[in-house]
């Protein structure tokens, strides 16, 4: 497995600024992030799962050490699959550490060969969620500070224009 390798996955629904400082952050440490997006048919998504990849695609389309994926099934299988041995995740609050802990354990018991690196989120991005972020562009809320212009765009067609 190769050491170099970080796996970062997550919904990425849609892609925000607290996202790409992970990245880019991660890159400090190691080698090649593959940002792996879930493909979970259970989830209710606001972008399909072609077009996240679109988007993250063309956010670092620059950058040859940064590749975009999807996966389905078990994480671990994943990160195995890609000679990986890292899970990169993201903590913005305590609320998030009991929920990424429980996984983390349950994905080491499952694979004793894969760690998973908690990276704590830049203080200006710790409020920051996909969640809240679509429900500011749903509702007309300016969004411009919190993803990218790409991300801002394709946001302001599925709410039928409310571009800010």
């Amino acid at each position: 497995m190769n050491r170099h390798i970080a796996i970062y996955p997550g919904s990425f629904d849609p892609f925000t600024y607290g996202h790409m400082d992970i990245v880019r952050r991660g890159l400090e440490i190691f080698d090649t992030i593959v940002i792996a997006v879930a493909n979970n048919s259970d989830k209710k998504s606001l972008f399909t799962v072609a077009e996240r990849v679109e988007m993250i695609n063309q956010l670092v389309e620059n950058n040859p050490r940064v590749r975009v994926e999807t996966f389905g099934g078990l994480l671990v299988d994943y990160v195995v699959e890609k000679k990986a041995r890292v899970i990169l995740r993201g903590l913005r609050a305590v609320t998030d550490f009991e929920f990424e802990f429980q996984l983390a354990q349950m994905n080491h018991t499952v694979c004793q060969q894969v760690e998973t690196l908690f990276m704590m989120t830049s203080p200006k991005f710790a409020y920051l969620s996909s969640s809240i972020v679509k429900e500011v562009g749903r509702l007309g809320g300016d969004i411009s500070k919190f993803v990218p212009p790409l991300v801002n765009e394709e946001l302001a067609k599925k709410f039928g224009g409310n571009k800010n």
